[in-house]
């Protein structure tokens, strides 16, 4: 009994009887789309034949189809800022949705990180895939290393202040000061 409960019961629908049905099927919906597709396409004439109406531009005078000419640009410049309004709305709200997608992101915390093999490498072996050779004895870092030699500052003598001042008091020691710092 126990063996039962655990298999898959048997489909009613035998193979052939399930192809046939979803032929069928698939055959409906063709049919479907197709009468869906010719709908929007009448739709679409009879809107247009609502909104837009035949022109008769037989027996108009020139001024009369000046006047239709300069309706029509009109219309059309109407339609041209509705349509820019339009597409503004849409690229803010695109801008929107793209900005509060990446807070959901955030917000989830869930930032995916890829599977890193760990890998055991000895320092020999590093050095081998880093130089292209393999290195069999320890190399000596510090042998290569450049050699900076520190330049001495220059010390100033300390001398009396009080004899200094005198000496710099005025623009005169303040040219002096100038000069010497050139």
């Amino acid at each position: 009994m126990s063996e039962d409960t655990h298999q898959k019961p048997k489909s009613k629908i035998t193979a052939s009887r399930r192809l046939f049905l979803k032929t069928k099927l698939l055959k409906k919906a063709m049919i479907m789309l197709e009468e869906e597709k010719q709908r929007r396409q009448a739709d679409r004439e009879k809107i247009l034949d609502e909104r837009l109406p035949a022109l008769q531009l037989s027996g108009l005078s020139m001024q009369e189809l000046q006047n239709l000419c300069k309706e029509l640009h009109q219309k059309i410049d109407k339609v041209d800022e509705e349509r820019y309004d339009f597409s503004a709305k849409v690229a803010i709200n695109d801008k929107e949705i793209q900005n509060l997608s990446l807070k959901i992101f955030e917000l989830k915390g869930k930032m995916k990180k890829p599977n890193l093999k760990k890998v055991r490498m000895s320092a020999g072996a590093m050095l081998g895939v880093l130089l292209g050779a393999k290195v069999k004895e320890s190399v000596d870092f510090k042998a290569n290393l450049k050699t900076v030699k520190k330049e001495e500052e220059k010390k100033e003598e300390v001398t009396d202040w009080r004899k200094n001042v005198d000496a710099m008091s005025g623009m005169e020691g303040r040219k002096k000061l100038f000069d010497s710092a050139q």
